[in-house]
């Protein structure tokens, strides 16, 4: 949604083991970044940081990754982790920035090695695309990890990628592109490795989860007479009003109309240049003689 470009909203901690958590919004994707912190220890990590890109000029810059970190600086935050819940296709990551700038580990799931495999053969790189020389951590479904006095869980939320993560800790779930806000309903699964089914598991975990645990998803673009872009709701607002999956509606139902939607829907615009970085935590592809990067993108191929 034009307009919003690092909006903040501020959801606080409910109680014992529960983060402080900032969303901080970047227009021109509609991607949510996430500051997440201890109450108690000020520790904190960053989950889905953007790297700005311009289509047109092919030029990056780190607008959004630094106003995250003047975010973690105003609010008195030291950064313990960079995280991403997968491989994005429709922004490129910060997470090399970050670790540069700041020195913190990043992180993703360990099922982006698949994802990289796969690619390596779009872009033909058969080289390339080193996933593990790029994240400090390649997280498995069930792992967990401590900051200051939280401790967050890993599970596997496949359907949207093949290695799409969420976290939870305390009372909150950091999503990403399984559902979107209650009345869009749920995110695409058409990408390769993508599968509609199994994105239906991963929202009925999500959904088994307490009813008033946090759910903070990785887009809005905005719908309807909604004024602002929107990105936290409960499990029960899910289950009562989410326009795909709430009020019970059957698997073979949200199949259909899932897969009837992602038939209509162009690739992103960014994805054939995020996925090369992303794949590498935004890295830019290695300088050649000239000093400059450059991307491979295939022709012909989707």
């Amino acid at each position: 949604m034009a307009g919003f470009d690092n909006l903040t909203k501020y959801s606080p901690s409910t109680g014992s083991g529960s983060p402080n958590v900032w969303g901080v919004y970047e227009a021109a994707t509609g991607s949510i970044q996430y500051i997440v912190a201890c109450p108690d220890t000020k520790k904190a990590v960053v989950i889905d940081a953007v790297l700005n890109f311009d289509t047109k000029s092919a030029s990056t810059t780190t607008r959004s990754a630094e106003y995250l970190l003047g975010l973690i600086d105003q609010n008195g935050l030291t950064l313990e982790r960079i995280l991403d819940t997968h491989p994005h296709a429709d922004h490129v990551m910060a997470s090399h920035w970050l670790k540069q700038k700041t020195g913190c580990p990043n992180a993703i799931g360990a099922k982006t090695r698949n994802i990289a495999a796969m690619w390596r053969d779009f872009y033909n790189l058969p080289n390339g695309l080193n996933c593990d020389d790029c994240f400090d951590a390649m997280f498995e479904h069930g792992d967990t990890f401590e900051v200051g006095n939280l401790t967050f869980s890993v599970i596997l939320s496949a359907g949207h990628t093949m290695a799409s993560i969420s976290y939870l800790v305390g009372d909150a779930g950091f999503i990403h592109d399984t559902l979107m806000v209650p009345d869009c309903g749920s995110s695409r699964a058409d990408f390769p490795g993508g599968s509609t089914e199994d994105l239906w598991n991963s929202i009925q975990a999500i959904l088994a989860l307490p009813d008033d645990t946090r759910l903070f998803i990785g887009h809005d673009y905005g719908k309807g007479e909604r004024t602002e872009p929107m990105w936290e709701a409960t499990v029960a607002e899910h289950k009562a009003h989410n326009a795909h999956v709430g009020n019970g509606t059957p698997k073979a139902d949200f199949i259909r109309t899932r897969e009837e939607r992602d038939a209509t829907l162009a690739l992103p615009d960014r994805m054939l240049h995020a996925l090369q970085m992303n794949l590498c935590a935004g890295a830019l592809p290695e300088a050649e003689a000239d000093g400059q990067s450059y991307l491979k993108i295939p022709l012909n191929r989707f």
